[in-house]
């Protein structure tokens, strides 16, 4: 009899705990197509307010949405939107927050109001803040995080995405050192990159005559990128590029002499500056301009 009952007992608990697992895949399931539909920007608006209440998810409100990516190869995404996922909750509570894998990343929408005012001023916005919960959480790997505007409503949502989306993107196509990408701070990539025929023939117009320095373009490129990073200031280019201020001020006069536009003068360098812009994005001279445009 106790056999009998011992076994009626392990197969209602075998029962009980698939049917456990059964119902959190669906949840799961759910939960991942109603992200996706989200961050894609479903055309049936009162359908994914509706779809939005059991998450706690209030889309009439402005949402960020960070992404983040690995860098290197250490990364494992499952583990890590795990641990981030728990961090998140455990900073922002449950309600309002979402934590997702696309295409290799980890999504996190959160609201805006979960930034305290003025955290962005103390550098800690939700990108940040993010950067700082992996490293926290010792997550294996190096990570980028990449914070997009807050943005209200349904259409709210994917356009914070895309913005994010795109700063990732910047943030490699530049190869840009940061852990932590703002798409605020790259929206002149953004200006320069949607007439590419236009920014194709800034490049070609103002900085094609560098082709003609001995050595081509790519050492006084790097010399005006490392000039206006620095603030337009020769001493603190000459440092990060390890060479001397009069290696500097030689390669901005020869920019000069062959582009005829010189840094000092503010019409010329915001041309010069907006070129450079455009060959990092275009990646030249490295890669060819676009013949078609």
């Amino acid at each position: 009899m106790l056999r009998v009952l011992d076994d009626a007992v392990g197969v209602l608990v075998d029962g009980h705990q698939a049917e456990r697992r059964e119902l959190i895949r669906r949840e799961e399931a759910l939960r991942a197509e109603f992200v996706d539909d989200l961050l894609r920007g479903d055309a049936d608006v009162s359908r994914m307010v509706e779809r939005a209440e059991p998450f706690g998810v209030d889309l009439g409100k402005p949402h960020h949405v960070a992404l983040v990516a690995p860098r290197d190869a250490g990364g494992r995404i499952d583990r890590a939107a795990t641990a981030l996922e728990r961090a998140v909750v455990d900073r922002f509570g449950d309600r309002e927050v979402l934590v997702a894998v696309k295409d290799g990343r980890i999504v996190v929408v959160l609201p805006s109001a979960a930034t305290p005012a003025g955290a962005a001023a103390r550098g800690t916005d939700i990108g940040t803040l993010l950067q700082q919960d992996l490293r926290r959480l010792r997550v294996a790997g190096r990570w980028r995080v990449a914070a997009g505007r807050a943005f209200p409503g349904v259409w709210g949502v994917p356009r914070s995405y895309e913005e994010a989306r795109e700063a990732l993107g910047v943030a490699d196509r530049l190869g840009l050192d940061a852990d932590v990408v703002h798409a605020r701070d790259l929206l002149v990539y953004r200006v320069l990159g949607r007439d590419q025929a236009a920014m194709v023939d800034l490049v070609r117009d103002v900085l094609g005559p560098l082709e003609r320095a001995r050595g081509g373009a790519d050492v006084l490129i790097g010399t005006l990128q490392a000039y206006f990073d620095a603030g337009d200031v020769a001493t603190e280019a000459a440092r990060h590029l390890h060479v001397s201020v009069r290696t500097v001020t030689y390669r901005l006069a020869r920019v000069a002499q062959l582009t005829g536009c010189r840094v000092s003068r503010p019409d010329q360098r915001f041309s010069l500056h907006a070129a450079v812009l455009g060959a990092r994005l275009l990646e030249w001279p490295t890669r060819p301009l676009p013949a078609d445009s």
